[in-house]
Parts: structure tokens; sequence; C-alpha cells
């Protein structure tokens, strides 16, 4: 008799059988929990947003259709009432923080911003500063001109301003964005040479060198600055210099170095006005000294031509613009330029004060009144300002072709004397 085939039934049925009667059906169950189908309440809002929002917004430095906001009158430093009225626009505020909390800023104005920079000019000299290790001041300092200075139309119309000795310094200034160490990085022996090669490649009619202060060198980077001028006229001996130096903690031989190194303008930068300096600038700084930096710059060679900067927008008064502006004309300074000042992080110096473009006009005609050669004034100048720069660079010439006018005429005196 054939033995009979096993019944097999599927564990999984729902059909009772005699094996599982009595007992509760069986029921898959998995690792782990599956999550609520209820999300998880949301954390509390932070106050983190409201502060990001007192800052610029990114618009801001965009040039573009202002928004409707409310108006502000002008603060503080504003035209004498003298001077005649002004078509500045207002300056526009907002409401910022938490909604229990809020408090009014001033926007930044319209004449103060700037595009940003894409053209074929200003890529190819980032590119090139990368390739050679090489830092520049317009983008340590975030110098809101510079891609109307690295843009040029074509490269002899470009400029750029080199920062010699590393993107750091030993100084912490409080207007300042550049980083600050006691033990900076050592100095780059080849940084000379190749500051010369790039400035050659580039073929820049007028370039403005400057340097982190380095209180941690016993010249304070004065030979390093006075090789990288004598290795850029070697190499391009037509491309004007200008030198924007510190001061070399009061060491005026140091000043006589790189003044006689071979540049053509002497600058150094006073910043703001006696009063305020103890609260803007570093304290191994002071007004006096940086005064006779000037005057040593412009006993060391005939010709030579000295300049310096100063902020607006600090707190400053009238009358201490008129007394720094008095001082500077008694070391027998040729260029001087007004900025504004623009707060470059949070945990810089506040903005006291947006000035607006006609009272730079103003102070632009009271510094020409006074004698100075020349001078760049409107919210946007800087230390080194493109169109300054094509000003001082045309008074070289004329001062070169009236020498080299004068040394024919004796030449040819000599000649004839000489045949009598």
């Amino acid at each position: 008799m054939a033995a009979k085939a096993p019944r097999l039934r599927c564990l999984y049925s729902s059909t009772p059988t005699s094996l599982t009667l009595g007992r509760p059906p069986f029921t898959r169950s998995f690792a782990t929990e599956a999550p609520s189908p209820n999300p998880p309440p949301r954390r509390p809002t932070t106050t983190f947003r409201d502060r990001l929002n007192v800052g610029p917004s990114f618009d801001e430095f965009i040039t573009s259709s202002p928004s409707v906001e409310t108006s502000a009158p002008t603060l503080s430093n504003t035209l004498p009432s003298s001077d005649p009225p002004t078509s500045d626009p207002p300056l526009r505020t907002a409401l910022v923080g938490p909604a229990n909390r809020k408090r009014q800023i001033t926007r930044l104005p319209t004449w103060l911003q700037t595009p940003i920079p894409n053209s074929p000019n200003y890529k190819r000299i980032k590119s090139d500063l990368r390739g050679l290790n090489l830092h520049t001041v317009c983008e340590e300092a975030r110098c809101p001109n510079i891609n109307d200075c690295w843009g040029g139309s074509d490269k002899s119309a470009a400029t750029a301003t080199i920062m010699l000795m590393g993107d750091t310094c030993t100084r912490g200034c409080r207007f300042c964005s550049v980083k600050t160490s006691r033990a900076p990085p050592p100095l780059d022996p080849h940084e000379p040479e190749h500051t010369a090669e790039a400035l050659k490649r580039w073929g820049l009619g007028y370039v403005v060198l400057t340097s982190v202060d380095r209180d941690d060198l016993a010249d304070g980077g004065a030979r390093h600055f006075a090789e990288t001028v004598r290795k850029i006229k070697d190499k391009a001996p037509g491309m004007l210099v200008e030198a924007l130096t510190g001061d070399y903690a009061g060491d005026l031989e140091m000043v006589d170095l790189v003044a006689e190194s071979g540049l053509d303008v002497y600058a150094h930068n006073v910043e703001t006005v006696e009063a305020l300096t103890p609260m803007v600038r570093d304290r191994r700084a002071g007004f006096r000294q940086s005064l006779r930096v000037l005057e040593r710059a412009k006993g060391a060679r005939e010709g030579m031509i000295t300049k310096t900067s100063v902020m607006l927008g600090l707190g400053e008064t009238e009358e201490q613009l008129w007394e720094m502006l008095r001082e500077l004309r008694k070391v027998d300074v040729d260029v001087v330029t007004f900025g504004q000042y623009m707060q470059p992080t949070k945990r810089h110096m506040p903005v006291h004060t947006y000035v607006t473009p006609a009272v730079f006009e103003t102070w632009k005609q009271r510094a020409l009144d006074m004698g100075f050669l020349y001078c760049a004034s409107g919210p946007l100048v800087r230390s080194s300002y493109k169109a300054g720069e094509a000003f001082i660079e045309n008074v070289i010439k004329k001062r070169k072709g009236r020498r080299d006018v004068s040394m024919v005429e004796d030449l040819a005196e000599i000649s004839k004397g000489a045949n009598i």
C-alpha cells in the first residue's frame, strides 16, 4: 500500500487547525517601532536671526532700485548753514528685532552701494594673485572699489594695491578687518621677486604697495619693502610706485630707507583726527608720530609726493577736521583723501554718521583752498583711489618731462660754451 504524502499548511493561514486551536493568531512584529505620525514639537525660535538682520543685507551691496522705506534726517555731520542746500537722497531706516523689542537702524545709503565684481580683468588679476601667493589690501580690507580698480577697460587702466609681508598684522586697529596676531608667520623671501613679476605681467601703469605692521621684526619690514620697490623698478622702469607704509614704531631711519628705494609717492595714513586717534587706532600708533613720518618722507628726496588719508563718520567735529588739515599743511603733505568709514564686521567700531556726498565735496574744496596739490573726497574714496592715482600719475610725468627739458637745455648750454 502506498504511503500517504504529508499534508502541509501555511503557518500564516487564518483558518485554525488542530495545531493552532486555543492559541491567538500569529502576528509579525518589527525590530523597532514605527515613527509616530505626529511630528515632534519645534524648538522655540531664537533671536539670532534678528541679530543678523541688524547688519546690512546682501542686496544692499548690489546696485538696485531702493525699496520704499521710512526716511530719516541726515545725522550730525551736515553742511554749514552758509552752504547751498543739497539734493542728496534721504537716509533709509528699518525696524529690526523681535516683535516686542523693535528698534530702528539706518540702512546702507544708496550712494555706498556697488556692483559685484565680475569683469575679465578682475578674474585675471585674482587668478594671478592666487598663483603667486600674493595678497592685496583690496581683498583683505574688503574695499568696495575693487570692481572699479581691478576691472579697468584694459590692463594698463587697472590698479591694484599689493599687501606685502603676509596677511596678518601685529596691531589691532578698531576699524580694520585685516587679521591680527602677536607672532605672524615669517616673511617670504621670494615675495619681492614674485610681486615684481606679477606687476610686470599685468602691465599696470600705477601700482600701490602697502603692508601689514610687523612690530615683531627689528626693522618693521622696511628692508623687505624697499627690496620689493627696487625689484619692480628693475623689471618695469616706467611703472609708477606708491608706497603706503606704517610708522615703523617711530623709527625715522626706516622711513628714509623706504623713501630712497626709488618709489614715486610716499603715503602714510593718519586715519582720523587727533582727538579720536586713541579710540580708533592701535595704542602703538599716534597722530603726532604719523606727522613725523610724513615730514621725514617729504625731505628724503627732492620732488617726493606725500599723501595721507582720513576716514569720516567716526564722530569727528568740523573744528577737529580743520585743525587736522592745518597740521598736515605744516609738514607739506601734497595729497589728502576723505572717505566714509564702513564697519567691516560687528566686532569693529560702529558707524557714527553716514556723511553725504555734498559734505565730502565741501571738504574737498576746503582742502584745495588750503594749498593741497590734490584731494579725492567721496563716500567710496579709499587710500588707493583710482581717480587720484590717475591725477598723481599725470603730475609725476609732467614733472619728469620738465626735468628732461631742463636737462636738455643745460646740456645745450654746456655744449655751446665748449664750442666758444
